[in-house]
C-alpha cells in the first residue's frame, strides 16, 4: 500500500481497511530505516494512526499541523511526499529528523523538542483570524509538554 502514497491527496482516496494496511507498511518502513540509520523509533511508531488521520481529515498545506515533538514526524514526512528522502535520515545532507519549512510546504513550523506547539499554534491561529482566513491550526502535543517538574 505504501508505494501508492505520495501525498495527502493519495491518502484520502483509501478506505479504512487500506489505511490499516498502510499503517502496517509504514511501521515496517520506519523500522527498516531506523535500524540502518538510527533515529527516533518509538515516538514515530506511536503516531502512525494519528498521522494518517490528521493527513486524511485536514487539507495540507492550507491547514497547519504543528508537532510539539518534531522527531515524531517521520510518518508525516512519508505521507507528504518524502518517503524516498527518509532513507537519507541521519546521513550527510540527508532529510532532517524534524519538521523543516524548507523541505515541504506541509511543514509550517521548524520544531525540535517539546513545549512550543501550543504557543506557535496560538500565534498562527491569531494571525489567521486577523487575516480573515478560515484554515485549521492543529497542535499535536504530548504529555511532556503539559507537565512541570517543580511547583511553587
Amino acid at each position: 500500500m505504501l508505494e501508492k502514497i505520495n501525498s495527502s491527496e493519495d491518502l484520502k482516496k483509501l478506505n479504512k481497511e487500506e489505511k490499516e494496511i498502510l499503517a502496517d507498511d509504514i511501521r515496517k518502513y520506519i523500522l527498516e530505516i531506523v535500524s540502518k540509520n538510527g533515529g527516533h523509533l518509538a515516538s514515530n511508531l506511536g503516531v502512525v494512526e494519528l498521522t494518517i488521520a490528521l493527513n486524511s481529515v485536514f487539507d495540507l498545506p492550507k491547514d497547519k499541523i504543528i508537532w510539539d515533538v518534531g522527531h515524531q514526524t517521520y510518518v508525516h514526512k512519508i505521507l507528504t511526499g518524502r518517503k524516498e528522502e527518509l532513507k537519507t535520515l541521519r546521513k550527510l545532507d540527508g532529510i532532517a529528523g524534524f519538521p523543516k519549512t524548507n523541505e515541504s510546504e506541509t511543514d509550517c513550523f521548524n520544531t525540535g523538542h517539546s513545549s512550543t506547539s501550543i504557543s506557535a499554534a496560538l500565534g498562527m491561529a491569531r494571525a489567521r483570524d486577523i487575516k480573515n482566513e478560515t484554515n485549521s491550526v492543529i497542535a499535536v502535543i504530548g504529555d511532556g509538554a503539559l507537565t512541570r517538574t517543580e511547583w511553587h
